[in-house]
């Protein structure tokens, strides 16, 4: 555990040497990294899955950990894990669960604007159903997305 403090204690202060603009970044830096030294390894282990989900990093589904937070949680890595679980929606996945089958091509027409997928792969995607469109995207982001396929006859859920 001490080579990871101690690089970012050097790494905080290498960006301490810049220019004052840089300066107020590098406070902020030195408080999040006193934040982050200050977490118990719960704490940490949750901020690390947090933080890989914020990065897009998820896509493989959640990180192994020897951790069983349901048993061995303490009282405070207990709160810890509820906010990280309710910061974790902010992001969420637009699940395809069925569609209307005259309405086949104009959805699969609809997913390809909003992925980058060609028409094959899109078409395979959507025959899948019930599957997830595309993950990790804000509320403000799926709202048009889903609106839109509900309204050529598709069944969209938000999870």
């Amino acid at each position: 555990m001490q080579t990871p403090v101690r690089a970012i204690r050097l790494l905080s202060r290498s960006l301490c040497s810049t220019a004052t603009t840089t300066a107020t970044r590098s406070q902020k830096l030195e408080r999040i990294a006193d934040e982050l030294l200050n977490l118990n390894k719960l704490e940490r282990h949750d901020y690390s899955i947090l933080f890989r989900f914020k990065l897009g990093l998820n896509k493989y589904g959640p990180a192994i950990s020897g951790l069983d937070s349901s048993g061995s949680a303490s009282a405070g890595g207990g709160s810890a894990a509820t906010d990280a679980k309710t910061a974790e929606k902010t992001a969420f996945d637009i699940k395809l669960e069925k569609f209307d089958a005259a309405a086949k091509i104009k959805i699969i027409k609809e997913v390809r604007t909003f992925t980058d997928l060609g028409l094959k792969e899109a078409k395979e995607l959507v025959e899948k159903a019930p599957i997830v469109l595309k993950k990790g995207i804000t509320k403000e982001e799926a709202n048009p997305i889903v609106e839109k396929l509900k309204e050529l006859g598709a069944t969209v859920v938000l999870e």
